[in-house]
């Protein structure tokens, strides 16, 4: 109880109850439906459904075009998603059950922990052979910063190193799916540090760390924890990261979306961290579930940590997870493209919103609202304002901000205001 008070004194403008001066709202399931039929009618996805939670039960759920093009399946309620970085806020669930529990500090350092980042350095620059020139950090790495992408861990540079850290990541490969976690860490503590920890935003593998840490903190493996202490207790019986051929006949496919030519993502791609039996259970990414088990853990997150007669969370630390913890002196220039995703900061695994939109062009939502997204186009937020949890699932590449600018409109509308 006296970590509820003191944290409820902290974060409790953004979730007192508001219902009473929150605008008046309710989502128009027409035309969230038509939006879908026209995204798939233009070509901008080959398939996606939508799914709206509000005020205690469900509002809409609806579904528009094909899973799998090749096989004329259509994207149905039971299709399987890989939801990719929308993996993240689980992986930070489970480890703020082991905060509750008295595992970890928030501002421990991470070398407590996991040792192997007790030298990490930070590039300064690099050699005339290409090698990387560091230093040490002006402070430890803490575990506030791996859940707030404030650590300065990189996520490698896809194939194109940019810097000299991202050249050790391309040798090293940190997040090889042959790699267990516990290499991973090995192999990630070795690759220098782009910015000094507190300093800078930069979306990184720190939540693959995290999912270590979920391992060293417990004694169990990630996935088995996850299963144990989140899915299980949830009722998400459908949500896992190893998944059998079997499942492929649900599995939506992937797609590459340019001018309106649908190419299906490389089967080895496709495929590799979920069903060619590779040992890493990624933090920040992995998880194949439906959409009807997301909404059961996003209904958790809404319900302050309770979902039925299950608590994975007490409701002061989903405040906390979900209240923005960015240091006002991280500016814009130094968050990366965060500022893209509207007016907030970042909390523990979500973008946080903590100003309703500036302008047209940026995607409606709520004061209070936190969320993620992942990289083939997913997306999933939670309204606390109007008691609602939203859920989109499509399989679009490239990531396509445009289309969630637009589906949010579907929801809110042309006057809410997000106030």
């Amino acid at each position: 109880m006296n970590r509820f008070w003191l944290v409820m004194a902290a974060v409790a403008p953004l979730f007192l109850p508001t219902q009473s001066w929150a605008q008046e709202f309710e989502p128009d399931c027409e035309r969230i439906a038509s939006f879908l039929e026209a995204a798939t009618e233009e070509a901008r996805v080959a398939g996606a459904s939508a799914l709206v939670w509000k005020d205690g039960s469900e509002r809409c759920f609806t579904a528009a075009g094909e899973a799998d093009r090749e096989a004329s399946r259509p994207f149905a309620r039971d299709t399987l998603v890989q939801f990719f970085s929308m993996t993240k806020p689980v992986t930070g669930v489970a480890l703020m059950t082991l905060w509750e529990d008295g595992k970890f500090g928030l501002d421990d350092p991470l070398y407590w922990h996991l040792p192997e980042y007790e030298g990490i350095e930070v590039l300064t620059g690099e050699t005339a052979g290409g090698k990387p020139m560091t230093r040490k950090p002006t402070r430890p790495i803490t575990i506030r910063d791996v859940l707030r992408h404030t650590a300065g861990f990189t996520y490698g540079a896809n194939g194109d190193p940019q810097n000299a850290a991202d050249r050790v990541w391309e040798d090293l490969q940190p997040l090889d799916p042959a790699n267990t976690l516990a290499e991973f860490s090995q192999k990630m503590a070795q690759v220098p540090l782009l910015f000094d920890p507190g300093t800078h935003w930069h979306y990184s593998a720190g939540v693959d760390v995290q999912a270590r840490l979920v391992e060293v903190l417990s004694g169990k493996p990630h996935a088995e924890y996850v299963r144990e202490t989140i899915f299980e207790p949830l009722g998400m019986n459908d949500t896992r990261w190893a998944r059998s051929d079997e499942d492929l006949a649900r599995l939506a496919r992937i797609y590459t979306v340019e001018d309106g030519s649908f190419e299906p993502l490389a089967e080895d791609i496709w495929l590799q961290n979920n069903f060619k039996g590779n040992p890493l259970t990624m933090g920040g990414s992995g998880l194949v579930g439906t959409v009807d088990d997301y909404l059961r853990f996003a209904r958790m997150l809404l319900n302050e940590g309770t979902l039925g007669d299950a608590r994975i969370l007490d409701p002061a630390t989903i405040r906390l997870m979900a209240t923005d913890h960015l240091d006002p002196r991280i500016s814009d220039e130094d968050r990366s493209w965060l500022v893209g995703k509207g007016s907030g900061g970042f909390g523990f695994d979500f973008f946080v919103r903590t100003a309703s939109p500036a302008t047209p062009e940026e995607n409606r939502g709520t004061v209070g609202e936190f969320y993620w997204d992942g990289w083939p186009s997913m997306l999933f937020w939670v309204d606390p304002r109007q008691d609602m949890v939203v859920i989109f699932a499509t399989q679009k590449l490239p990531f396509d901000n445009q289309l969630h600018h637009d589906f949010r409109d579907a929801v809110y509308g042309d006057t809410y205001s997000g106030e």
